[in-house]
């Protein structure tokens, strides 16, 4: 039984706009103060401030060029064509480093993504490599996910991408991905309304019960491939954006000016699945609206206040004519009639957990690294003394 705000149990953090609506692991404190609050300001504390950022990011970027030096690129990043993305862009740019730009081209991209990817690449004069996938096998597993009723279908493209990112960091020999994630703007969201987007066990899992397709090129992340890149690459995950200010109304307008970037409307629909995930199948399915998240985060990180949090969450999370035309668009792309696609959606709800995981493997193998740390410790320093 969902919550309804008129439900006598249905509780609003006084100081974000998240609450109990198809969420388990929220909790309230005796003044009505959600743990989301408390975490962000716990994670908030733990960033770099004014010089000692500075400092912090200028040894960060030598490191990364001392690196790279003799070699093409000294560093990946990766890019959506959104906010995030096309800033850590602009940033390597001004930093003067030398990344190789990686775009999932995954059969959703919207014509406004498509235009901003061209620009960024085209006045930053980056080299760019994008990821065709097979749209056959992306469809599938997509389906699959749909079919399975779990919540993160967003692990589809996330698994390739992140995947990608690792092979062509080997490939190209280069220890550093930036990242585009970071606290000010996105921390807050709930464990239930995600999964690990690595966990390639629970993917596996899911196509083999309802998927048709054989993969043939879809590009996976198995555990011998998290051994090999935690162990052996050791691939630095930088999210460089946690040591400059980042202000998200601000920096839209910087890049629009930069870059000729536009606004998309909303976080992440540069995607046209996307979109229509987190503004349909999420709220209509799951009763999970994202952007109680996000604006929170923003509350948190004081580039939003809360009355106004609270009006925009009162505007439609789709505009009625957006809707019309993107649902149509969706179940023709996936080739599913309106009974079809309404079947999928009255399905029962899963978790991930019901099916195949990689968790305890990984877990068991980070403890086993803990404990013969000072062995491979004693070892380096016999080897070097």
């Amino acid at each position: 039984m969902v919550l309804s705000k008129t439900d006598p149990k249905y509780r609003l953090c006084q100081t974000t706009v998240m609450d109990n609506i198809a969420d388990p692991d929220i909790r309230f404190d005796e003044k009505g103060i959600c743990n989301y609050y408390y975490e962000y300001q716990q994670a908030a504390s733990q960033l770099p401030q004014g010089e000692k950022a500075r400092e912090e990011l200028a040894r960060i970027v030598d490191k990364i060029k001392k690196d790279g030096k003799g070699k093409h690129y000294d560093c990946l990043i990766g890019l959506s064509g959104g906010v995030d993305s096309t800033y850590v862009a602009l940033l390597a740019r001004q930093f003067g480093l030398r990344p190789l730009a990686v775009h999932l081209d995954n059969g959703w991209d919207s014509e406004l993504a498509v235009k901003n990817v061209e620009n960024i690449i085209t006045k930053l004069g980056f080299d760019l490599y994008t990821l065709v996938v097979n749209w056959e096998e992306f469809k599938d597993i997509q389906l699959s996910y749909l079919k399975a009723s779990v919540v993160d279908i967003e692990v589809v493209s996330d698994h390739a991408i992140f995947a990608t990112m690792h092979r062509l960091a080997k490939q190209h020999d280069t220890g550093y991905i930036i990242s585009g994630t970071n606290v000010v703007t996105e921390y807050i969201m709930p464990p239930s309304w995600i999964f690990q987007k690595m966990d390639y066990a629970n993917l596996k899992d899911i196509h083999g019960r309802y998927g048709r397709v054989r993969l043939k090129t879809y590009p996976t992340f198995d555990f011998k491939k998290y051994v090999y890149y935690s162990a052996i690459l050791r691939l630095n995950a930088i999210s460089i954006l946690n040591y400059v200010p980042y202000n998200k109304a601000e920096v839209k307008e910087i890049i629009k000016k930069e870059l000729d970037w536009r606004d998309y409307g909303g976080k992440h629909y540069e995607s046209v699945f996307t979109k229509f995930y987190q503004a349909y199948i999420l709220p209509e399915k799951f009763h999970i609206d994202k952007r109680k998240a996000h604006l929170s985060t923003l509350i948190c990180s004081g580039q939003l206040g809360r009355e106004e949090a609270l009006k925009a969450l009162d505007g439609p999370i789709y505009p009625p004519s957006e809707l019309k035309t993107d649902m149509e668009y969706v179940r023709k792309k996936f080739g599913l009639t309106e009974k079809e696609f309404q079947e999928i959606m009255d399905l029962p709800i899963r978790k991930h957990s019901d099916f195949k995981t990689d968790k305890k493997l990984k877990q068991a193998y980070m403890n086993l690294l803990i404990k013969t740390a000072p062995i491979r410790r004693k070892v380096k320093d016999k080897l070097f003394r």
